[in-house]
């Protein structure tokens, strides 16, 4: 036997895996969100930025969540071989190396950083790299497995983007980033366990804590209404301390009222069958784009402003 025939009959995933599989490890669907919030603030910020900058710094942003994600799924490659809705990512699906994707996860982390830092500043590069390191050390390893509150305090990686879109064009962070970074926050837990209360049983065959495996549906869908009240005060914020105008306040009242309709619509629900759930997946659909239509006014508003 020679030792190319040895390699692939010891190996196999060299020969099954290829780029697909690496785009996949970024989860490019959830990673469609977090940059256009991360390019918001970038656009939100005050004074100019050459466009070649710019582009670097979506770039990074894009990047650092891509080696997240990566580093999540490595992380999580046993688990998620337990769930029907992530046995098929190439790690439980046996198409890639874990060390393979830890390496990629790994790289990708450190070029996005120092590109970051090089090209822009060092205070956005230290930004992405914490919302990096909090994403896959506490959210991922710590808390995920731990607590039912995962979500929440998880969270707060993915209210970084904007935090670090605006720090590459000014090299700080002022009110308007931190309260971005506060919507995205509170906007997770209605967001994330609305997902949750329809893919239970996957996150109970996995043995994950998620607040509806542990605490059942009716605590879960409460608390989706309460940290809906709270996220209405934090979409309300940046026209409270007078960051935005009119043109966002008029949009974000829209928007959060049916927000808050859809999930009154899931706290009110008696639904137990994870297949019939219509309320709750129809409040997941929408906060996805409730978050587009948020960040998109706080562009055109700060635009209109200038």
């Amino acid at each position: 036997m020679t030792m190319t025939t040895m390699t692939a009959t010891t190996n196999p995933a060299i020969l099954t895996a290829d780029w697909r599989d690496f785009v996949a490890l970024t989860k490019p669907r959830v990673m469609t969100l977090v940059v256009f919030t991360g390019l918001c603030g970038l656009l939100a910020a005050p004074g100019k930025i050459h466009p070649i900058l710019a582009f670097t710094a979506i770039l990074c942003i894009t990047l650092g969540a891509g080696a997240a994600a990566a580093l999540n799924q490595w992380v999580e490659a046993d688990s998620d071989g337990l769930m029907k809705r992530t046995a098929a990512r190439p790690l439980p699906a046996g198409r890639m190396e874990r060390q393979s994707a830890l390496h990629f996860g790994v790289g990708l982390s450190f070029f996005s950083v120092i590109l970051m830092g090089l090209a822009l500043n060092w205070f956005a590069a230290t930004i992405l790299a914490v919302s990096i390191l909090f994403y896959v050390f506490v959210y991922t390893i710590w808390l995920k497995p731990r607590t039912a509150q995962n979500i929440v305090i998880g969270g707060a990686a993915g209210a970084f983007p904007p935090v670090i879109g605006w720090a590459a064009v000014t090299g700080d962070v002022s009110a308007l980033p931190i309260a971005l970074f506060c919507l995205i926050f509170f906007w997770t837990p209605p967001h994330f366990w609305a997902l949750a209360l329809y893919v239970r049983p996957d996150y109970a065959a996995a043995g994950i804590p998620m607040l509806p495996v542990v605490a059942g549906e009716r605590e879960t869908r409460r608390q989706i209404w309460g940290y809906t009240a709270i996220m209405a005060v934090a979409a309300f914020a940046p026209v409270l301390l007078r960051l935005t105008g009119a043109l966002y306040g008029t949009v974000a009242l829209a928007a959060t009222l049916v927000f808050a309709v859809l999930a009154f619509r899931v706290f009110s629900s008696l639904e137990l069958e994870p297949a019939k759930m219509r309320a709750e997946r129809a409040l997941f659909r929408y906060s996805i784009l409730y978050l587009f239509i948020l960040f998109g006014a706080i562009v055109v508003d700060c635009w209109i402003v200038v």
